[in-house]
């Protein structure tokens, strides 16, 4: 493959406007997507050696080829101080399996035990894990970092923030970490079937155009000219170029535009057709990085915003593993700015020789991110390091939220970026009110129509409910088409201790997305709190048939046979969601109140005591508990 300097560019077509383009396969919707082998049929050579890349590497199946994990029982053991959780994984014969369970002295008082079916990671840096229940896929708690050796816990569930085998692996992190897989729409996390890799087409576009052409013999002598059916990435102008590795490789807080889905995206986009990227922005937070940013950060540096020409594959070959590429490769973009007549190295020839005369190491040096514990990856800040200073490294003041792929997105996108970033990274009262701030500023909209839904969202984040359903009075539950909008509304009445108002949007809620089971249970919980037990017992066991370790709706169904007086079921179901759950607080007052009515008080004490336990402040088992002692 040729290399691509700074200096020496290849040839690159100017930016296109929006919705027009000389290539063919970006806004092209008979363009569709043929597969990566497909595409080695004509370009066996190139398959070859991408499929060795972290692109190629990036999800795959749950073997032991493809995991570089340690499973010796020296390195193989995980505990949760926070939960009171040991993790173990292991292999029986070919099948990986990661074990759950609680100690209590020497006796084994829970244990629960999950087939792993998915590795994501190439293993340069992590191998994470994901299992499919029924369709429905999840993360599960634990991760290997490869570069310290180590089992941990996954990322973010750390110091309390696990939430065990019950996160979502929903299509913002699917659409990043693999080729576009087969998902259910209506769902927020289930899928027909996914592919094992980032494949051709996530930086080429579909492919079907292409393929037609050869297959009818229309060949293109791209020395003359491109091949216009498929995007080559090398002939786009810089920015486009950096649009199309930017869609992953720019981590932060992603906020569609309306209409839009993680699979509009297509190479030869601007990224903000589809979306706008936000990054928190700090006051001595210089060397503070998210792992896959290396975007924001190379945009930071003046390398970028001085070239005007710095895109990534001017370092890159992404057909070629990082670490199957030559280090002069590297050191040889940096010269084609930095050698020759221009500007040379200020350090003294021992300084340098003492790196090896290697820009790399001094100008980019790894550095630990501030999202995944236990790696060091590339910092992409190209700059004079700071010479080290304890104040420089704390975070002292947040200054905001910028957009790194749109210098002018509109209010209202501002206003969803701070609410995104509430709701996944930081709790403070002071982004909602940014976002309110936001709002009031876009006047040209339709207040009814377009920020409503956004209104709704920031006050019902605030728990300001009343204020929420008054947003929400003049919508016609029926004509809303966000799901999110309809829950919310719907949990808003709900906390008001409304639900035949609550009712109608979470039946909304589920008509939009028939396959969120969180939604689904909170739907069957408002027809329950109606008496309307027929109806609940319908939807909760759709919801135990789509995934069967769904907690609440386990403990909802033993709840509702305990009222029809069907012990046995009853019990089934609350020992289920026991098993999956032994904390659960709801469950744990149900069986306290099931062995009470089967007159086995001390098994109800025990259920109430453990409970108490976990969750100090639980007041109605403290009752509960104080009438069994009398």
């Amino acid at each position: 493959m040729p290399t691509f300097f700074c200096s020496t560019p290849a040839k690159m077509a100017d930016d296109e406007p929006h919705e027009t383009s000389l290539w063919k396969n970006v806004y092209d919707t008979s363009a569709h997507y043929v597969g990566m082998q497909t595409c080695r049929t004509c370009h066996e050579p190139i398959y070859q050696t991408f499929i060795q890349t972290g692109m190629g590497q990036s999800f795959g199946l749950a073997t032991k080829e493809k995991s570089a994990a340690d499973f010796s029982p020296t390195h193989a053991l995980v505990y949760d101080s926070a939960l009171d959780y040991y993790y173990k994984p292991y292999w029986d014969r070919d099948t990986f399996y990661i074990m759950e369970f609680r100690l209590d002295g020497s006796d084994t008082t829970h244990k629960r035990i999950q087939k792993v079916n998915y590795v994501v990671g190439s293993g340069q840096h992590t191998n994470s894990h994901i299992f499919n229940n029924n369709g429905y896929f999840f993360q599960a708690p634990i991760t290997f970092y490869t570069q310290k050796h180590r089992w941990d816990l996954a990322p973010g569930f750390e110091k309390g923030g696990s939430s065990r085998f019950q996160r979502l692996i929903q299509i913002e992190c699917m659409s990043c970490h693999n080729g576009y897989p087969d998902f259910v729409s209506n769902s927020e996390n289930k899928f027909v079937s996914v592919k094992t890799g980032i494949d051709c087409e996530r930086c080429h576009g579909p492919g079907s155009l292409h393929v037609f052409d050869r297959q009818n013999n229309r060949p293109v002598d791209t020395s003359k000219t491109p091949d216009y059916t498929i995007v080559n990435p090398r002939r786009l102008s810089t920015e486009l170029q950096n649009n199309v590795c930017q869609r992953c490789h720019l981590q932060g807080i992603a906020v569609l535009n309306d209409n839009k889905t993680f699979f509009d995206f297509h190479p030869g986009m601007k990224l903000s057709e589809v979306m706008n990227v936000f990054m928190p922005e700090y006051e001595g937070a210089q060397d503070k990085m998210i792992m896959a940013s290396h975007v924001e950060r190379m945009k930071k540096s003046q390398c970028y915003l001085q070239s005007g020409k710095m895109s990534c594959i001017n370092c890159h070959d992404p057909h070629i593993s990082v670490k199957a590429t030559p280090r002069i490769k590297y050191l040889n973009a940096c010269q084609s700015c930095h050698g020759g007549g221009q500007k040379q190295c200020t350090e003294t020839m021992q300084a340098r020789a003492a790196k090896n005369n290697d820009c790399v190491t001094c100008h980019m040096p790894q550095n630990g991110s501030i999202d995944i514990p236990h790696v060091a990856v590339t910092d992409h800040y190209i700059r004079r390091r700071p010479i080290a200073d304890t104040a420089a490294k704390k975070i002292t003041a947040f200054f905001g939220l910028k957009c790194f792929n749109n210098d002018h997105p509109d209010a209202i996108t501002i206003a969803r970026g701070y609410m995104e970033f509430y709701e996944r990274y930081a709790q403070s009262k002071g982004l909602l009110d940014s976002a309110i701030l936001y709002l009031s500023k876009q006047s040209d909209i339709e207040a009814s129509k377009k920020q409503n839904k956004d209104f709704i969202r920031a006050y019902y984040l605030l728990h300001d409910y009343q204020k929420a359903v008054a947003y929400a009075r003049v919508l016609n539950a029926a004509s809303v088409t966000d799901a999110w909008t309809a829950y919310r509304v719907g949990e808003c009445y709900y906390q008001l201790e409304q639900p035949d108002s609550a009712l109608t949007w979470y039946k909304r809620a589920t008509e939009i997305w028939k396959y969120s089971m969180d939604f689904q249970n909170k739907y069957g919980t408002c027809l329950l709190a109606l008496n309307k037990l027929a109806d609940a017992l319908t939807v909760f066991n759709f919801v135990v048939a789509e995934n069967p370790d769904h907690i609440s709706a386990n403990t909802n169904l033993g709840f509702i046979y305990m009222q029809q007086g069907n012990n046995t079921m009853a019990y089934d179901y609350m020992q289920r969601a026991n098993r999956l759950d032994p904390d659960y607080e709801q469950n744990l007052i149900n069986l306290a109140v099931w062995y009470h009515n089967n007159q086995q008080p001390d098994k109800a004490r025990k259920s109430l005591e453990h409970l108490l336990k976990r969750h100090p402040g639980n007041e109605r088992a403290k009752a509960m508990l104080q009438d069994l002692a009398r």
